[in-house]
């Protein structure tokens, strides 16, 4: 910026004194500028050309050093002030936020709790050694690595691992640092110093990665090289040919390529300004033209692909009492709890419209179980072994763990005064923009996609499956998705989305790092080169638009920009442009090319239009979705009981579930085809997706007639050995088309909700 001033003013003032008929003193100005800005701008040329790299500046350098000596100060002045303008606004354009890590770091406990016999003192988390023992309060950081010493422990280690799940360890148990202690207080015994304990580590690791990141090469410095040849071809034959060096000067002169310094920044500032509008931070020009090129893209699990925000996703009885008493016990009881889980319980208690009672005499012991007295029953919730340790080992208790073992959910056991009531399945689900986007970014010319995720392989290949990726790597710890990214490069320009500490530095080290940062994921943020402030990957979507939106506007300015600078430099080799009239015609042509570059400011189409009569309803019927899912998961729950319920039982179960079908169900079906479905087919026009989803309308209708009809046709006293074969296929098949119905259309709605 100093030098842009100076040579702008050393211009000015060349300019007053030439009106005022000081023409030696003006030229005097105009030579100091010129002299003024090409010493530093050769100093840097020099050591380019040292370490083997050529710039657009080299052009610039030759027409200065031609201006002064031919006398021609004027239009070396110019030159100056284009080449300084050029290079403060490429610095404006690529400046990145620093990546001091102060986000990690501020993390990092500052203070450990350090027991010495009966007392405990607050040190110094440097001050900690090998063999210490420590305690470690609820919701505080783990300072060091080191083996739990007594009791168990809860431990939120997503920030690490990327596992949602929070980890239940005993006495004995390795610790690492980093994890967040869910549970109760707990003690450990130091392994290894905080300097060296695997928190510390991954800071390393992200530093190290950032250093060994390949520099951005400007988008204009690839063309440097073949125009610096052609200008040199012309400059000379101008010379040979018209017998005068102020010709190769003009050559010179014209040739600047201030249009390849000034277009590609400019339409780069200009992108990164339209995708901060969107909540997309851009950390200068270099990012949104790497990104605008990416051909990889490694994709986080936990809060990147999923919502982090677990939710239930069946309910499972193993008595008379229905799925919304089991909930609703089991909420009443939560209200209390500080278990991660107790806000997914809540949720779903609201979405049955059930109303949960406010416990009495309510324990609990972290990260195990809550108990309490609700409505004058003693109600237990967590793990089985607390809520109902003395019940036998049923097969439908070990499907219920096969499940959760595949689908890596969860399970909470609810049990009313000692038996058990039932159990609610817990999962962290996938966001519902997800497979859309992806399959978007891919029509964009992504042209591989994987996951790589610190989560179980089983857990892994599920969703990877389900959004459609082309690999996954598992179980990878923050050193290993590093080493991921190492491999995939080789693949193409990589880009690497995450939202957590242990994404960091695979962040810093891919070509282009993208933070989810809604969640507050401060160090992935500080990572990355470009940061979602809004939680959903569509954010993703249309910063690869906007990036390559962008890249192609700043390419067509550079070629106009270089094809009107052949132009002049033909009539300046023919000696019909002086180097004056030369450095005032570039000048022009550089306004053009600006003025092109900033249509970036604009989005050529890269959103889709919004209604918001379409925004309510897709609102609206999203929200249904959500209170008639518990419904929909009964299907199934019911299916799998039918034997061993009573007939009578399982015929007011069967009653139940038909009239909510013929009452809820199937009506909110025909409102989403008599209404959202044509708006739906109107905005994404060639895009279209509701006929299949009209054909699927089709076959739940078909279902839950049979259904109705085999529910009709049951004896009073209940469904007959002969009737369950029937009724479950019919349950079953509902529920499996109404889970994938439900799934295509919410990721429908996802587009039109924000």
């Amino acid at each position: 910026m100093t030098l842009l001033a100076l040579a702008l003013m050393g211009l000015a003032a060349g300019g007053v004194l030439h009106v005022a008929h000081a023409s030696d003193a003006a030229r005097c100005a105009w030579a100091a500028t010129t002299a003024v800005v090409l010493l530093p701008t050769l100093v840097s040329i020099i050591k380019g050309l040292l370490r083997r790299e050529t710039g657009v500046d080299l052009i610039a350098v030759l027409a200065m050093v031609g201006a002064l000596a031919l006398g021609e100060y004027l239009a070396g002045a110019i030159i100056s002030v284009m080449l300084t303008g050029g290079a403060a606004l490429e610095r404006f354009a690529v400046a990145r936020a620093r990546r001091e890590l102060s986000a990690l770091l501020k993390r990092a406990p500052r203070v450990a709790h350090r027991r010495v016999g009966a007392d405990i003192r607050d040190v110094d988390v440097a001050e900690v050694g090998l063999g210490d023992f420590l305690v470690i309060k609820p919701g505080e950081v783990v300072p060091a690595d080191g083996i739990l010493s007594s009791g168990s422990a809860v431990l939120d280690e997503s920030a690490l691992t990327g596992e949602s799940k929070p980890v239940q360890l005993d006495a004995g148990t390795p610790v690492r640092s980093g994890g967040t202690n869910a549970g109760g207080p707990f003690e450990l015994r130091v392994t290894a110093s905080a300097a060296e304990s695997t928190y510390a580590g991954i800071i390393r690791l992200v530093k190290a990665a950032e250093e060994s990141k390949a520099p951005f090469i400007r988008l204009a410095d690839r063309y440097a090289l073949g125009f610096f040849g052609l200008t040199l071809a012309l400059s000379g034959f101008a010379w040979f040919a018209g017998g005068s060096p102020s010709r190769a000067l003009a050559v010179l002169v014209v040739a600047t390529p201030c249009p390849l310094i000034l277009a590609a920044p400019a339409a780069l500032l200009a992108g990164v300004s339209r995708a901060a509008k969107h909540g997309i931070i851009v950390k200068g020009g270099g990012p949104l033209e790497t990104l605008a090129r990416a051909k990889v893209l490694l994709l986080d699990k936990t809060g990147t692909v999923t919502s982090a925000r677990p939710q239930v996703v069946a309910v499972e009885t193993f008595g008379p009492m229905s799925s919304d008493d089991v909930v609703r016990h089991a909420a009443s009881v939560e209200q209390l709890s500080v278990h991660p889980f107790a806000p997914a319980i809540l949720a779903e208690a609201r979405s049955r419209s059930v109303e949960p009672s406010f416990p009495a005499d309510v324990r609990e012991q972290m990260g195990t179980g809550i108990e309490g007295t609700v409505d004058g029953r003693r109600v237990a919730v967590g793990q089985l072994a607390f809520a109902a340790p003395d019940t036998p080992r049923t097969p439908e208790l070990r499907s219920i763990k096969m499940r959760t073992a595949v689908e890596g959910s969860s399970s909470v056991y609810v049990s009313i005064n000692g038996s058990l009531a039932g159990v609610l399945l817990i999962q962290d689900p996938i966001r519902p923009e997800a497979p859309r986007a992806l399959r978007s970014l891919r029509a964009a010319g992504v042209q591989r996609i994987h996951m790589v995720t610190g989560d179980h392989p089983d857990v892994a290949e599920l969703v990877g499956d389900a959004v459609g990726v082309d690999r996954v790597f598992a179980e990878r710890t923050p050193e290993e998705k590093v080493e991921v990214i190492k491999v995939v490069r080789a693949e193409g320009i990589t880009a690497m989305v995450g939202d957590g500490i242990n994404d960091a530095p695979a962040l810093a080290l891919a070509d282009i790092g993208v933070a989810m940062g809604a969640r507050g994921a401060t160090a992935a943020s500080e990572a990355a080169d470009v940061v979602l402030t809004a939680d959903r990957l569509e954010g993703l979507l249309l910063a690869t638009r906007i990036a390559q939106h962008t890249r192609r506007i700043a390419l067509e300015s550079i070629f106009v920009g270089m094809g009107l600078s052949l132009v002049a430099m033909l009539f300046a080799a023919a000696g019909y442009i002086t180097p004056v009239a030369g450095a005032i015609l570039q000048e022009g042509i550089d306004v053009l090319v600006i003025l092109n570059a900033l249509r970036a400011l604009g989005g050529g189409g890269l959103i889709t239009p919004k209604r918001p009569e379409v925004k309510g309803l897709a609102q609206r019927l999203a929200s249904a979705h959500r209170s008639l899912r518990p419904h929909v998961s009964e299907l199934a729950a019911l299916a799998a009981r039918l034997d061993s319920l009573e007939p009578a039982d399982a015929r007011a179960l069967l009653e139940r579930l038909r009239e909510m079908i013929e009452t809820k169900l199937w009506p909110h079906e025909l409102e989403e085809q008599q209404t959202a479905y044509p708006l739906l087919g109107k905005m994404l026009k060639d895009e279209d997706p509701t006929g299949p989803l009209i054909q699927t309308h089709h076959e739940i209708h078909r279902l839950a007639r049979l259904l109705g009809r085999l529910v009709s046709q049951l004896p009073p006293e209940g469904p007959r050995a002969e009737d369950l074969r029937d009724l479950r296929r019919a349950l079953y098949g509902l529920h499996a088309i109404l889970t994938l119905h439900f799934a295509q259309e919410e990721e429908l709605y996802s587009l039109f909700e924000t």
